[in-house]
C-alpha cells in the first residue's frame, strides 16, 4: 500500500483515502493566513492532529475547520486553553449542545469583561483630558505673565 502523497491542485490526498482531501501545511497556512510555525505550535498544544503521509503533515477538513475556529477564537480574545475546551466538547457531544452552551457562557463572560475595560478606558480618557485642559490653562496663565517668553502648547 503506497502512502506517497499525491498532489492535486492545492490538495494532498493519500492512496488509501481518495474521498477526503488532505492539505499540506503550506497550503493550509496560505489559505488561512497563518504561519506554518503557528500551525505546528497548535499541533504541539494538542488543538489539531494532522495525519502523516510519507512523513509529511497532512491536514483534513476537520483540521482546517479547527484551525479556523482557533484563529477566530484568538481574534476574539480567547486563550488557547479556552479554545481547547471548546474544541474538546465538539468531540464528546455530537448534538453540540454542550459546546454551544459553553460558547455562550464564555462569550457572555468576554462581553462583560470588555464592557468593563471599555468603561475603565473611557474614565481614564476623561481624566487625561481634564489633566490636559488644566495643564493648558496653567501654561497659558504662566506664559501671559512672563510676557510670552515661555514655551507655548495647545
Amino acid at each position: 500500500m503506497n502512502r506517497e502523497p499525491k498532489r492535486g491542485g492545492d490538495e494532498l490526498a493519500s492512496e488509501d483515502d481518495e474521498r477526503e482531501p488532505l492539505y499540506s501545511i503550506s497550503d493550509i497556512a496560505r489559505e488561512l493566513g497563518m504561519t506554518t510555525r503557528a500551525i505546528r505550535f497548535y499541533e504541539t498544544k494538542g488543538l489539531i492532529s494532522p495525519r502523516r503521509v510519507a512523513g509529511a503533515r497532512a491536514y483534513s477538513r476537520r483540521d482546517r475547520a479547527r484551525l479556523q475556529l482557533i484563529k477566530r477564537g484568538k481574534r476574539l480574545g480567547f486563550s488557547l486553553g479556552e479554545i481547547g475546551e471548546y474544541l474538546d466538547l465538539y468531540d464528546v457531544d455530537p448534538t453540540q449542545i454542550r459546546q454551544i452552551s459553553h460558547l455562550y457562557d464564555k462569550v457572555c463572560e468576554k462581553i462583560e469583561l470588555l464592557e468593563q475595560k471599555k468603561a475603565d478606558i473611557e474614565e481614564t480618557l476623561r481624566e487625561l483630558k481634564r489633566v490636559r485642559a488644566r495643564a493648558a490653562r496653567e501654561l497659558r496663565a504662566r506664559t501671559s505673565r512672563d510676557g510670552g517668553e515661555g514655551e507655548k502648547r495647545e
